[in-house]
């Protein structure tokens, strides 16, 4: 077929190195920029099979999220804006993979697998984040697409969540909202506008919020976004990419997992912070207080903010819609014991990464899901949505229902619902706090974490740690979780858990405890040396890395 003579000679000019070996993990594929050309075509291509398969518009997004500005890395969309499918994250490894001269047999095996007719229109959305090697890696996909006869849309420069959103658009047919950065903006903010007419005149501090731009994509974003606002939420922007290095001491990532600010932002006591990742799929909040002291209100508090307050409003609407926060094992126990036992709202703990979140919020009328690190957002059911609305409508119920219904369907519009946003997250998150007339400290004071620490020890492979579960309880190496459990009952309210990481060759570690976390830290970590150098015999762990 001339298209596979196309796709011989596209692929020429994007040639996979000689014994490269990549998977397509929970974020996609995420290497050094220089490794990914021959990454980029493939899944160019990968999304045209894709969207033939599906008879729908499919997504690429160019980014590596919060990794160094000279990594990079690719994510797939599926038709409603959600994580590409299981069985196509294999496909994807396999056509990856495949070398120069097998890369037409990988491709036709995908097309007989599928059952897929080549004949069938595909169309391709792409984006990209700020990398200065994110032009040429976007166009390596659009030749990928090209290669195939499919027809693709640049979107050029957009926040991850913006290419989930389109996407859903596309393929709902407008009934989502308009496919475009513009739509994005209006539908988002025009609720947020609808939600804070609920509060009590706000002052310019209530209404201020200073934002760490993490030097990527999501500053831009909020920079072309703010007039949309008309100045309900007015936002100092720090690291906005004027002059700063993409995620190097900045972004949500670096402040979760340092648990200090962005270096160079001058925070005053109690001014309510906030900070993107590389993409602005991710948000955490945090302040100083009037001692100086750094407190972080990662995805745990959100989840708990954002549940509460929904709870309130389905009980004021007197609607009977089941609620559920999923959270994986790195949420804080404190969050959990809050949720379960104060707020007496189900928890369900699945697998880390989005996509095992999101599916499990699928099940509930109203399921709220955050990871820890501020990945989050809220799904409803069709069936919820179609209360609340018929409820606002309501010409018969009374004035406190109705208010309820109608905060309920502002609330539903300001929430994307295709993927953790940090642009939408933070316009709920503000719009909660306005209308609770809460400050940070407020929030913050709802439940005490736990305190925890996190590491990660670098492997040659990660299947070495294989874990059951959703993640907390290590299966192999035989004695490893022996051992933790042995340390951990040692310590009050302890907890901890070793795992394979979804993205890279490393394990990561966490432990909590309620007041010797750093006692219990220092075990588990010559625990896992002492490990390390028995194992070191195998060629299979490469050190540790605190």
């Amino acid at each position: 077929m001339a298209q596979f003579q196309e796709v011989l000679k596209q692929s020429a000019l994007h040639p996979k190195p000689a014994g490269l070996v990549l998977q397509y993990g929970t974020s996609g594929f995420r290497t050094n920029a220089k490794q990914l050309d021959h990454i980029m075509f493939r899944m160019g291509l990968l999304a045209t099979l894709r969207s033939k398969k599906t008879k729908a518009t499919i997504g690429v997004m160019v980014t590596a999220s919060h990794n160094p500005e000279e990594d990079n890395g690719v994510k797939l969309i599926d038709p409603m804006g959600e994580m590409v499918t299981q069985d196509w994250e294999e496909h994807a490894t396999q056509l990856a993979n495949a070398d120069q001269e097998d890369l037409l047999t990988a491709l036709k095996n995908i097309i007989e697998k599928e059952a897929i007719n080549m004949s069938q229109e595909a169309n391709v959305f792409v984006g990209k984040d700020t990398r200065s090697s994110s032009a040429s890696l976007s166009q390596a996909v659009l030749d990928g697409v090209s290669a195939l006869g499919g027809h693709s849309k640049d979107y050029g420069l957009v926040t991850t969540p913006q290419l989930h959103y389109m996407v859903c658009c596309q393929n709902t047919q407008g009934k989502y909202g308009e496919a475009t950065v513009e739509g994005y903006y209006t539908k988002f903010c025009q609720a947020f506008i609808q939600l804070t007419k609920n509060t009590s005149n706000r002052t310019d501090d209530q209404k201020h919020l200073c934002l760490d731009g993490a030097n990527g994509i999501g500053a831009l974003k909020v920079r072309e976004m703010e007039s949309h606002l008309k100045k309900e939420l007015q936002i100092s922007l720090n690291n906005d990419g004027s002059k700063g290095r993409l995620n190097h001491q900045c972004g949500a990532d670096y402040v979760k997992v340092q648990q200090k600010p962005p270096t160079g932002i001058k925070i005053n006591p109690g001014e309510r912070c906030c900070s993107f990742d590389g993409d602005a799929d991710r948000i955490v909040y945090y302040y100083t207080d009037s001692e100086g002291t750094f407190h972080l209100l990662d995805g745990d508090k959100m989840a708990t903010l954002i549940s509460t307050f929904l709870k309130e409003l389905l009980t004021q609407a007197g609607l009977d819609l089941k609620i559920a926060v999923v959270q994986t094992a790195y949420a804080n126990g404190s969050s959990t014991h809050y949720l379960e036992n104060t707020m007496k709202v189900l928890v369900r703990c699945t697998k880390t990464g989005v996509k095992h979140l999101h599916h499990v919020a699928q099940e509930f009328d109203v399921g709220v899901y955050f990871e820890a690190n501020g990945h989050g957002t809220v799904l409803f059911s069709k069936a919820a949505e179609e209360k609340i609305q018929q409820l606002a409508e309501d010409t018969n119920v009374n004035d406190k229902r109705k208010k309820a219904a109608l905060l309920l369907r502002n609330t539903i519009n300001v929430i994307n619902q295709t993927v953790g946003d940090a642009i939408s997250d933070m316009l709920l998150i503000e719009a909660i706090l306005a209308i609770k007339g809460m400050t940070i400290q407020q929030w913050d004071t709802i439940y005490t974490d736990l305190p925890n620490r996190q590491l990660k020890v670098k492997v040659a492979d990660r299947r070495v740690i294989d874990t059951t579960d959703a993640e907390r309880r290590a299966v192999t190496p035989a004695g490893l979780q022996e051992a933790i459990d042995n340390l951990v009952k040692k310590y009050r309210q302890a907890r901890s858990f070793v795992r394979p990481s979804g993205t890279e060759d490393v394990v990561r570690v966490y432990a909590e405890a309620d007041t010797q976390v750093r006692n219990l830290f220092s075990k588990l970590s010559l625990l896992l040396i002492l490990m390390a150098v028995l194992l070191r015999l195998k060629n299979i762990w490469k050190g540790i890395v605190l």
